[in-house]
């Protein structure tokens, strides 16, 4: 299993470095431009930030801390987190590495819950958090630190209320008040415990969920962590069977699909030294087949396993303990699923990076090639002729000169237009614009407390923001479809070398967007339900919404100032190019005229500078091979038991 994952690092670095040669080539050989250097560090910054996110979902008491200590931490000999009868889990809790925070635990009070702020806006908010070191030589020091997850408190019910915590109109939770007339709840809202792991510190991150009830109190599993995880093992207990709240959860939040794994734990519950092996196993295969019939799937998609016995045998080395907890065969679906299907996506957006990377790049060397073969044709036409001749074609040369200047004026206008439409995309989808859409549904919200009310403030607030990204959508069309038409202009006038204008498009946020609102929707919207809880739900969920938007936003306007900045590099290039090539023509053609004596030293200087370019362009063609010999390396997939 590490080494599957030392893997997938070795050929991710192997990337990195086939493109960090190709960023330095490019750039001594003068062959780069800002939108080049863009999509160079963009790429790199991906590949350096890749994240591995597996997340483990599942009702209280049903071995889930059990499963990641036996998965991820039984090299440590003891278990990492806290497992034990009862909820051990009573935050979402992340388990990560990142190096500016060294090894601790970050915490984040349940109080902000009262506040309009979801927790990934707290998350550029240091203060916010408590925060415990980990002195990783002390195991029981570590082991005390981690049981800050579980750590609760009792408040006053209006204090639940205030965090939405409390739901008074559920009949159950008076029985759970204490003999005070007090509610237990999480001392945290979130936890991220850093720890320098090797899984960890190669892009590995694990979210362990609190019981399913905290999944609906904490709109940010639903929304962001669970969503996006790139796999999902979904635990379900072998002694207590498919609950009805699990099968919610399951149609809900997660559902069949890429990357979505069922785990039947405790098999243990079923061994029994009163009957046979082969009566044990086919009493785990009934329960196994049951479990899937109930979520609609195979029962290949349903893993019986014993986490506990499954770290036993992994810390007290027996590996015949190890082979009766079937850990293995979870191991190895989970990353044989997870890595590949993740390597997926990154060389797919990395080989259609590279195709449009070096058509640019080809494109400079070739209109670099044609000036110099245009200045040999030239200068091989001058042998023999008179200085008539070379005064005639001085001149021709200064009107080609002078036409290409009256083309840059034209250029000049096209930029006026430039601005103006750009000011238009960014007064579709500014920061201000989103604000104030927030504040409007806030007051919405207030003004009508009841839940259809309330619901469709959150509605009219989706249409609102779909329609700002469709407008700002509409400008980058005008921009590009103005730019391809300067591009041709130049291309076909002068000859110039020029691929059309670098694409964007806000078809990602728009589809952000959407499963934004699919969540939402699938939450809230058929409920007809009008308790005071339900609107305090909803609430809790637009902070959760409110916060995916303003991020959406404000990547896509980040994105649009970057794409704005460097749209017109390339022919501002490919003009600064073709300026000098032509200066340099006039400039040969004036040498000659005033001594003939050099002509056949010129043309041999041009012959050398054409085999030099000849050669950058072989060398250029090599580096880009070598990009995509790394995006498209395979490796051998190593049992999980390795």
């Amino acid at each position: 299993m590490v080494r599957d994952f030392e893997q997938y690092s070795a050929w991710r670095q192997g990337v990195v470095n086939a493109l960090r040669n190709y960023q330095a080539w490019v750039a001594g050989a003068s062959l780069t431009d800002a939108a080049t250097e863009q999509r160079i560090v963009r790429n790199l910054a991906r590949l350096e930030d890749d994240k591995l996110s597996v997340a483990f979902v599942a009702e209280f008491s049903r071995g889930k801390s059990e499963l990641i200590n036996a998965i991820f931490f039984a090299e440590y000999g003891q278990r990492i987190l806290p497992s034990a009868a009862g909820r051990t889990t009573m935050c979402p809790t992340e388990l990560l590495w990142d190096p500016a925070f060294g090894p601790s635990i970050r915490l984040l009070p349940i109080e902000t819950r009262a506040d309009n702020l979801s927790t990934g806006d707290y998350r550029d908010q240091p203060s916010a958090w408590t925060v415990l070191p980990l002195n990783l030589d002390a195991g029981a020091e570590m082991h005390e630190a981690f049981k800050q997850v579980s750590k609760t408190r009792y408040v006053p019910v209006e204090e639940a209320k205030r965090y939405g915590l409390y739901d008074e109109d559920d009949p159950d939770m008076p029985v759970t008040l204490d003999e005070h007339g007090r509610v237990e709840i999480s001392h945290w809202r979130h936890a991220i415990i850093n720890f320098p792991h090797p899984l960890l510190k190669q892009g590995l991150v694990i979210l362990d969920t609190p019981g399913l009830n905290a999944i609906g109190t904490e709109p940010e599993l639903t929304l962001n962590l669970i969503p996006n995880a790139h796999a999902v093992l979904f635990i379900l207990a072998a002694d207590t069977g498919v609950t009805k709240s699990d099968i919610e959860v399951w149609r809900n939040h997660i559902g069949a699909g890429a990357g979505r794994l069922v785990v039947l734990n405790k098999i243990d519950s079923m061994w029994d030294e009163l009957r046979s092996e082969e009566d044990v196993n086919a009493e785990i295969e009934r329960q196994q087949a049951n479990v899937a019939h109930v979520l609609s799937l195979e029962p290949g998609q349903v893993f019986p396993v014993s986490a506990q016995k499954a770290l036993v045998g992994k810390i007290n080395h027996d590996v015949e303990l190890q082979a009766r907890s079937r850990l293995h065969a979870l191991e190895g679906a989970l990353f044989n699923e997870l890595i590949p299907a993740k390597k997926d996506i990154v060389r797919k957006q990395l080989s259609d990076e590279l195709q449009a990377l070096n058509t640019a790049q080809l494109g400079m060397l070739n209109g670099r090639i044609r000036g110099i073969v245009e200045q040999l044709h030239e200068l091989k036409s001058l042998r023999g002729k008179n200085q008539s001749v070379v005064a005639h074609m001085m001149r021709r040369i200064d009107v080609e000169k002078k036409e290409f200047d009256a083309s840059l004026f034209k250029l000049q206008a096209t930029r006026a237009v430039f601005t103006r439409l750009s000011t238009e995309l960014y007064t579709c989808m500014g920061m201000d614009i989103v604000r104030d859409d927030i504040e409007l549904v806030r007051e919405e919200m207030q003004r009508s407390r009841f839940f259809t009310g309330v619901r469709e403030a959150v509605r009219g607030y989706f249409e609102r923001t779909r329609a700002n990204l469709d407008a700002a959508e509409f400008k980058t069309v005008e921009i590009t479809e103005m730019m391809g038409v300067m591009y041709r202009r130049f291309s076909s006038e002068h000859g110039l070398t020029l691929a059309l204008p670098m694409p964007f498009s806000l078809a990602a946020y728009r589809d952000e967007l959407d499963s934004i609102a699919t969540i939402y929707s699938k939450t809230f919207g058929t409920a007809t339900l009008l308790t005071t809880s339900r609107v305090t739900l909803m609430e809790k969920f637009f902070d959760t919404i409110a916060s995916r938007v303003r991020g959406c936003f404000k990547s896509a306007n980040s994105d649009a100032e970057a794409w704005l900045k460097v749209i017109m590099a390339p022919l501002e290039a490919q003009i600064r190019q073709h300026k000098d090539q032509l200066k340099h023509r006039l400039g040969s053609i004036q040498r000659i005229h005033d001594a003939t004596d050099s002509l056949e030293q010129k043309i041999d200087a041009f012959e050398r500078s054409q085999q030099e370019l000849e050669a950058q362009k072989a060398r250029l063609n090599e580096l880009a091979g070598a990009i995509s010999i790394a995006i498209n390396a395979e490796f051998v997939a190593l049992d999980a038991a390795a």
